[in-house]
């Protein structure tokens, strides 16, 4: 007993870890806060497998279904909806994407870093400062390489930058004036450290905080401080005043992204909404041609029993031996018609196997199985359908496709304020402050005496900087203007083009929409109207049978009319059957026009989403089946 209770628990842990194991989560970095940022997510592998409600459903060769558990195994194991579960992951993927700015995926800037020594310092330095040199700058940076194509001003990146290039540098340069430097030969030993933050700013500009130091050490004997180091600190503003200023213009690539990821959402649930009343219809169209296959057994064995009859009558002499003919004419014709019932059984366990497994009937197990249908089609006594324009609005309120619909023309008008801020001139103003220092150790050779501030180290050096004594200010901006502005003009003309289509779009789908839930109606009450009428039918031809038969054995009645009200009954039978059918489809189709299908066949888009349906407790009805027991 013990051994037995130690085997289920392990069973059941191993279910539930499978289960856990094959949901499609991505797993963030748990590394510490410094190293998060360039370790990758964990994505897991694609589920190729069936789930195990597949197997433990098969018994003794024949698979056990009900329309919940139709509906769960199609929602675990559908190809066509796993490759939609990754569309709402990939879209939250995309709002952290647009959440960090910047420009269009795949659109680098190249950047350059060339060492320098600063302005002032050493040999070199100083005929910079003098105008004598080629660069003023400590370090520079260049961007190039690159076009941007994106319609509409460029958000900022708002993720924090923070960039250090550190250099160090041996160098010998010829003199061929050494009137300065004294040397033939100037042999330079240089270090460079320049660090920078940059910051975007949501309302369309930048801030980058920066410093640096460099430190030199050259042969010079006329340098009066050797070796000298000069640390400088920045901050750089520029912030847009025309084109690509504003919150709302800067901030639309992150709200359309929020709409696409919720537009992913409504996109998943409209495909399982059409999953699941695809499903349905296979799984009332079995039960339906199940019922189709007990009508042609039983028209088989109504023709049984009338060969059977015939052939002890004309034993009895009543009947001319050429009368047999005729019953087993009529009993092959039945046998035909019950293959050709049982076939399209097999054909349509085909479909609804592949529509609940991973690989179809490639599993032999599956293969082998027979499908046994535990629901059955039931006609509730009436449909209590609403009036049409509450119909209208449950379905404007439920379709998402139509949620879709509003998601992406709010999107559009999101956009459109980009091409319409782009027709704005360029205007950009900066704002920059620095401050240098420099210090070092006197250099006797020069033969000159350095001002005591300028004797030093580091220290000292950053102490000049620090109080700001060489400060620096410098304001500006910059005006682009573009004659005729044909591109933004022409990006903003289709833009708005656009949006108008989409709203017309919009409208045009939202009256179709009528005009299908009207048909609907019409086709269920149809439907409805169609069965009654097979059902009375039936029940006719089966009165008219049984009269014709006894009529029959008093001799008042042909073989020939018993033959005739024989088949008349069987295509009654048929009928119902059809019409059965024509009322379940009917039904699913009301269902999923109105964006309630879900909700009358207890799916949760949830657990959908995640491809685990939890085990119902007790079987439950859907909006066909109103009198399947609990």
């Amino acid at each position: 007993m013990m051994y037995r209770s130690l085997v289920s628990l392990v069973a059941a842990f191993c279910l539930l870890t499978n289960a856990q194991d094959s949901a499609i989560m991505v797993q963030r970095p748990t590394a510490t806060v410094l190293v998060r940022p360039w370790v990758a997510a964990t994505v897991p592998t694609s589920r190729m497998t069936n789930s195990e409600r597949l197997r433990s459903l098969i018994r003794a060769g024949k698979l056990y279904l009900t329309v919940q558990d139709t509906i769960a195994l199609a929602i675990e194991n559908n190809l066509d909806l796993e490759v939609d579960r990754y569309g709402p992951i990939a879209a939250g993927w995309a709002v952290e994407r647009a959440e960090a700015g910047g420009v269009l995926r795949g659109v680098t800037a190249g950047n350059s870093q060339v060492g320098q020594t600063a302005s002032g310092q050493g040999v070199s330095g100083s005929q910079r400062s003098a105008g004598l040199g080629g660069s003023s700058g400590g370090s520079s940076s260049s961007g190039g390489g690159a076009t941007v194509s994106q319609i509409g001003p460029v958000t900022e990146n708002l993720d924090p930058v923070l960039k250090n290039t550190t250099l160090f540098s041996h160098q010998t340069s010829p003199q061929v004036n050494a009137v300065q430097s004294e040397t033939t030969s100037l042999v330079d030993d240089s270090r460079l450290y320049n660090t920078s933050l940059q910051e975007g700013l949501l309302t369309g500009g930048f801030a980058t905080l920066s410093a640096s130091e460099s430190y030199l050490n050259e042969n010079s004997p006329t340098d009066v401080l050797n070796p000298s180091v000069a640390p400088s600190a920045q901050l750089y503003i520029q912030h847009s005043l025309l084109r690509g200023f504003g919150l709302a213009v800067n901030s639309r690539f992150i709200r359309v992204a929020k709409n696409d990821a919720a537009a992913a959402d409504f996109t998943f649930r409209s495909q399982l909404l059409n999953l699941v009343a695809g499903v349905l219809n296979l799984y009332w169209d079995l039960v339906s041609d199940n019922e189709d296959v007990k009508a042609k057994q039983h028209a088989l064995e109504v023709a049984q029993k009338f060969l059977d009859d015939t052939s002890q009558q004309i034993r009895l002499g009543v009947l001319a031996r050429v009368e047999v003919y005729r019953a087993e004419s009529e009993v092959a014709t039945r046998k035909r018609e019950l293959i050709i019932s049982q076939t399209t059984v097999r054909q349509q366990e085909t479909l609804l196997k592949n529509a609940i497994s991973r690989n179809g009937v490639e599993d032999p197990l599956l293969d082998a199985a027979e499908i046994v249908p535990l629901d059955s089609i039931q006609i509730p006594a009436s449909d209590d359908l609403p009036p049409l324009r509450e119909l209208v609005a449950r379905a404007l309120a439920k379709r998402p496709d139509f949620a879709v619909t509003k998601l992406n023309l709010e999107s559009a008008e999101i956009s459109a304020l980009g091409t319409a801020n782009g027709l704005l001139p360029n205007l950009q103003v900066a704002v920059q402050t620095w401050n240098s220092g420099l210090a070092g150790s006197a250099n006797p050779p020069s033969g000159l005496v350095p001002s005591p501030q300028y004797v030093g180290g580091l220290g000292t050096a950053f102490g000049q900087v620090f109080r700001r004594d060489y400060a620096n200010e410098a304001v500006g901006g910059e005006i682009v203007l573009s004659f005729q502005n044909r591109v933004s003009q022409g990006d903003y003309g289709v833009d708005q083009l656009q949006l108008r289509q989409n709203q017309l779009a919009a409208h045009r789908d939202r009256n179709q929409l009528v005009v299908d839930i009207s048909n609907q109606m019409v086709g269920l009450r149809q439907a409805r109207a169609r069965y009654s009428a097979a059902v009375d039918t039936r029940a006719l031809q089966e009165q008219l049978l049984e009269k014709e038969q006894q009529k029959f054995t008093l001799g008042g009645s042909t073989l020939n009319d018993l033959i005739t009200a024989q088949r008349a009954l069987a295509d009654a039978r048929t009928a119902e059957v059809a019409a059965l059918a024509t009322y379940s489809r009917a039904r699913v189709a009301l269902d999923q026009v109105l964006g309630e299908t879900l909700e009358a066949n207890h799916v949760s888009a949830d657990e959908a989403l995640k491809g685990q349906i939890a085990p119902a407790p007790a079987r439950r009805e859907t909006r066909i089946n109103k009198n399947t027991r609990e």
